[in-house]
C-alpha cells in the first residue's frame, strides 16, 4: 500500500479538490493525517484530560468530609422531622473513608468533564465542518446547563420530598404497647429536666438540658483546657414508634449518587428532541397530535426514577414534560437552517483552510 494510500482525514474531509489547485500548495496535503497521527493525537488528549483532572480530585478528596457532611443534611433534616435519631451508621472502619473516595470521584468527574468535552472536541474538531461545530457549540452548554439544573432539582426538592414520603410512612407504622399510668407513691418527687431552644451559654460541668431544637438531651462532661469550652455529649430521642430509621452512609450516598446520575439523563431531553428536530427525525409540528403519548412517557420515567410515591412522580414528571415541550419550542424557533447557516460555502470553506486555523 503505498503512502498516499495509507494516509486519510475523516471521511467527510477527503475532497481537496480545490486545496489542490490553490497556487503554492505543495503536494502532499498537510491536512492528513495517518492512523498512527490519528492514535497519537487520541493518546495525548486522553493524557491531558487525565492529568488535568487530578488536581480536583485532590481538591475533592480534601473537601469530602464538607461535601460528604452536605448531602446528609437534607436525610438528617426530615429524620429530625419524623422524630428519629439522626445518625447515620458506617458498618465498617473503612465504609467512611470508601464513601468520601467515592465521592470525591463523582464529584471529579462532574466538574473535570468541561476539560475532558474540551480535549474531546480538540480530537474530534478537524474532522467538522465549520457548520458542525457550531451546532455543537450551542448543544454542549445547553447540555452542561440543564446538568446543573437537574442536580439542584434533585438537591433542593425531589431528595427532600422522597426522604419525607418514605420517613413519614415508616413513623405511621407505631407498634407501641399502651403504656399503663398510675399516681405517684407519696413521698416521691419526679427530677426535672430544663427544655431550651438552644443551649446555653458556658454551662457549668455537670449540667444537662434538653436542646428542643435538636431533640437531644445534652450533657457537659468536661472543659477543654484549651479554650475553655464545654465538652458535650448527647443522647437523641425519639418517637415511642415501633421501627427506628438509620441508613448506612454508604448506602445512602450511593442511592443519590445514582439518583443524580439518572436525573442528569432524564433532564437532557431538550437536547434529544432538538437533535432529532434538526437532523429530521421529529417534526415538531406533527408531535403536537402525540402530547398524550409524550405525558404518558414522563409519567413512567417519573415513577421509574422515583420511589413512586405520587408526589414525588408529579414533582419529576411534570419539570420532564415541560422540558420536552421546550426541545419542541427550540426547534421550532431555532430551526436548523437558521443554525447552519450556508452549508455549501462552509463546506467550501473548510475544504480549503487548514485545520489550525479553523
Amino acid at each position: 500500500m503505498s503512502d498516499d494510500a495509507s494516509q486519510s482525514r475523516f471521511p467527510a474531509r477527503n475532497s481537496g479538490s480545490q486545496a489542490s489547485q490553490l497556487p503554492g500548495r505543495i503536494e502532499h496535503d498537510p491536512h492528513t493525517m495517518s492512523l498512527g497521527d490519528h492514535l497519537e493525537d487520541l493518546r495525548k488528549r486522553i493524557f491531558f484530560a487525565l492529568i488535568g483532572i487530578i488536581p480536583i480530585f485532590v481538591v475533592a478528596f480534601a473537601s469530602g468530609r464538607f461535601l460528604l457532611d452536605l448531602l446528609i443534611r437534607p436525610a438528617r433534616r426530615k429524620l429530625l422531622d419524623g422524630g428519629q435519631g439522626t445518625t447515620l451508621l458506617a458498618t465498617g472502619p473503612f465504609e467512611t473513608f470508601g464513601t468520601v473516595v467515592h465521592l470525591a470521584v463523582v464529584v471529579t468527574l462532574l466538574l473535570g468533564s468541561p476539560w475532558i468535552l474540551y480535549h474531546l472536541w480538540k480530537f474530534v474538531s478537524p474532522g467538522l465542518y465549520k457548520h458542525e461545530r457550531r451546532v455543537v457549540h450551542l448543544l454542549i452548554p445547553f447540555s452542561g446547563l440543564l446538568t446543573v439544573l437537574s442536580i439542584l432539582f434533585l438537591y433542593f426538592v425531589i431528595l427532600p420530598v422522597i426522604l419525607a414520603f418514605f420517613i413519614g410512612y415508616a413513623s405511621q407504622v407505631s407498634g407501641q404497647d399502651v403504656v399503663p399510668t398510675a399516681p405517684l407513691a407519696e413521698g416521691i418527687v419526679l427530677p426535672t429536666i430544663p427544655v431550651l431552644e438552644a443551649d446555653p451559654v458556658s454551662p457549668a460541668l455537670g449540667s444537662t438540658w434538653i436542646n428542643e431544637s435538636m431533640m437531644q438531651q445534652r450533657v457537659v462532661i468536661g472543659i477543654d483546657p484549651s479554650d475553655q469550652s464545654p465538652i458535650i455529649r448527647a443522647i437523641q430521642l425519639t418517637t415511642d414508634i415501633g421501627i427506628i430509621q438509620q441508613y448506612r452512609i454508604s448506602e445512602y450516598i450511593k442511592t443519590v449518587l445514582n439518583m443524580g446520575l439518572a436525573f442528569g439523563i432524564a433532564f437532557q431531553t431538550p437536547v434529544v428532541v432538538v437533535m432529532l428536530g434538526w437532523v429530521g427525525i421529529l417534526d415538531p409540528y406533527a408531535m403536537g397530535r402525540f402530547r398524550k403519548h409524550a405525558i404518558a412517557i414522563c409519567a413512567i420515567l417519573g415513577a421509574f426514577l422515583t420511589p413512586a410515591d405520587p408526589l414525588s412522580m408529579i414533582l419529576l414528571a411534570g419539570p420532564l414534560y415541560a422540558l420536552y415541550e421546550l426541545g419542541l419550542f427550540i426547534v421550532k424557533v431555532l430551526p436548523l437552517s437558521k443554525v447552519i447557516g450556508d452549508v455549501r460555502e462552509d463546506q467550501d470553506r473548510d475544504a480549503i483552510t487548514p485545520p489550525d486555523e479553523r
